[in-house]
């Protein structure tokens, strides 16, 4: 498993991370954030040029006051000249409409830039989800991929929509404004520069604090997400069960979690404004006393004196606003950690780097000393090997757990075996070319999940872009025809969300029509009529004659009337076949096959 597994998926929940995890973590965001700007670099200089500009348009004002008072009143008290002034005046007016337009025009070009990068990230999360092999979702739960594409997603909008403009805009201004105050007084300048030195101290430790508490924020908030989530997905068991209690405590719990990491984060911001606010107006204290002093001395002029305070006063202005950023910061930058986590997943299934074309396939599949194992301590398959020609019918019956669905799994390459082959006539499925691969073998699994959209878009599934008519073809073919015109808007009509219009049996013809329109060479039927009653699946089993005819077809069932259509049968137990003939030769036998099946006869007396 990669380095970025570790951090991103089985680690990210985790709050309790190594010095050098962290270091990883923050170059792994470092990286994705260099990715996203590089792009846009031309925008982001033209802004930048722009923000100065009109920061420095904004800095002018005090000191062409302080010009004002002590040289332009003085011509017009002294001489009766108003020209100084009504210059300074109008240099001031002009400073300031300047600074307006170019805040305006840096407030849309950062808003698109902020925009750019989140049309690209959002694209980035949504393909890279697709692109994860099985094994990720499945160890991946829906709600905290969710919680990627909203909550994430959201804490960085807010920080690029308004934070960065905190921080640009704050930082320059404070500069800026430093850099006039020296050049107008450079003991006044002096200062303000001692006084960043407890206000160093008083970020330094707002920033070791928020670091923790802000990522805890996130942790809580991706847990209530992920509860959520899986609540509403799973509502039918929470009904069948009656676990609306104790989901209503274990939710609480997480609530209770997410607001207590919310007040700890309001109680350093309630020690830390108020920390700003004190050193800011000691500051200014410090800076009129001295000054005032001063003047009196005749070492500085009252205008100047005026211009050093509104400085001085204006120093301190950006920085209840940078402490803001600080915490959108700390929440986007917890956020970019976990989506750069899943953005530098790996699939575990890889495209072949040169892949071989097999345009026309033939359907024969071949295991060759296949070993495959979940993980450490659990090997499914120890050494298997198997031989199924183009065209054969071959059903996998045996307990569960017997590495059935593994197998399936296999063939349709969601999984890669951990020692031996897959091959699809002779071509190993690691070197197969992925195009290749969907188009000869398809998998219909018992969900037979429905999309949002009409009957006919779910049918063409199979086939994208198949006209009306072949898309009734395929219907027909596997009998679903007749109740697809009864619906109301006949293949228009809308299935609603996970076909709940239709029902069970009804879903697995339209995946039927689905797979017969995709028109693999290999067939893979995943417990396909395990959720079915009996008239729903013999109209399925009607259907499954004309889907089966002229391919390799693998059936998985848990039914033996589903297994009577089948070649051949192998009997699973423990990763191994046990048993391998025709149907009719093991119910004739004496082995597992034939106990099973006087079993399910018995059953149905």
């Amino acid at each position: 498993m990669s380095s970025s597994s570790v951090l991103g998926v089985s680690g990210e929940e985790r709050d309790d991370f190594s010095t050098e995890e962290s270091r990883q973590i923050r170059r792994r965001s470092l990286r994705l954030l260099g990715s996203l700007l590089g792009p846009l670099k031309v925008r982001v200089f033209w802004t930048m040029l722009v923000v100065v500009v009109s920061t420095a348009a904004q800095v002018a004002g005090p000191a062409l006051i302080a010009f004002g008072i002590d040289t332009g009143l003085p011509a017009v008290v002294d001489r009766a000249d108003w020209m100084p002034i009504v210059l300074i005046v109008a240099v001031y007016l002009v400073t300031g409409l300047i600074g307006a337009i170019l805040i305006a025009w840096y407030t849309v070009l950062s808003a698109r830039i902020s925009q750019a990068i989140l049309i690209d990230l959002r694209k980035r999360v949504f393909l890279q989800t697709q692109r994860l092999s099985l094994e990720f979702h499945e160890s991946y739960t829906s709600g905290r991929i969710i919680s990627r594409q909203t909550s994430d997603l959201d804490s960085i909008k807010e920080l690029l929509d308004s934070g960065i403009n905190q921080l640009v805009s704050g930082f320059l201004y404070m500069s800026f404004t430093g850099i006039a105050l020296f050049l107008l007084d450079w003991t006044s300048g002096l200062v303000l520069l001692v006084s960043l030195i407890p206000l160093f101290i008083l970020t330094r430790w707002f920033q070791k604090r928020s670091q923790s508490v802000f990522r805890e924020t996130r942790v809580t908030s991706a847990r209530v997400i992920v509860q959520f989530v899986e609540t509403m997905t799973g509502i039918r068991a929470v009904k069948a069960f009656r676990k609306e209690k104790r989901n209503e405590a274990t939710y609480g719990d997480l609530v209770e979690d997410y607001r207590d990491a919310n007040a700890r984060a309001i109680r350093l911001f309630g020690f830390f404004d108020p920390g700003l606010v004190l050193i800011g107006n000691v500051t200014v204290a410090a800076v009129l006393l001295v000054g005032g002093f001063r003047v009196v001395d005749g070492a500085i002029e009252i205008g100047a004196l005026l211009a050093a305070v509104l400085y001085t006063r204006r120093f301190f202005d950006p920085m209840e606003e940078m402490a803001m950023f600080y915490n959108s910061y700390q929440s986007a930058a917890a956020a970019l950690e976990k989506i750069s986590g899943v953005l530098e997943e790996r699939p575990s299934v890889p495209d072949p780097t040169s892949p071989i074309d097999l345009w026309e396939a033939r359907g024969h599949v071949a295991f060759e000393d296949v070993r495959f194992a979940y993980n450490a301590d659990s090997v499914v398959l120890p050494n298997f090997t198997l031989d199924i020609p183009a065209g054969q019918t071959v059903a996998l019956v045996g307990t569960t757990g017997a590495g059935k669905s593994t197998l399936a799994k296999l063939i349709s390459r969601f999984y890669d075996p951990t020692d031996g082959r897959v091959l699809l006539d002779g071509v190993d499925l690691r070197q197969l070319h992925p195009k290749d691969l969907r188009r000869a073998i398809v998998m219909v699994t018992q969900e037979a999940y429905l999309f949002s959209g009409t009957v006919a878009d779910n049918i063409a599934i199979g086939k994208p872009g198949a006209s009306l008519d072949e898309i009734k073809r395929a219907a027909e073919a596997v009998g679903a025809d007749t109740f697809i015109e009864a619906l109301p808007k006949g293949y228009d009509t809308d299935v609603n969300k996970r076909g709940g219009r239709v029902s069970a049996g009804q879903r697995q013809l339209i995946s039927f029509a689905r797979a017969f329109l995709a028109d693999p060479s290999v067939l893979i039927l995943d417990e396909a009529t395990a959720s079915l009653d009996i008239p729903s699946e013999r109209l399925v089993q009607e259907a499954l004659q004309t889907l089966l005819a002229d391919r390799t077809a693998v059936i998985i069932a848990h039914r033996l009337s589903t297994v009577a259509i089948a070649d051949r049968v192998l009997v699973m137990e423990h990763g191994r076949i046990v048993e391998d003939g025709t149907p009719a030769d093991l119910i004739s036998g004496s082995g597992r096959f034939a106990r099973m099946h006087a079993a399910w006869r018995d059953s149905l007396v």
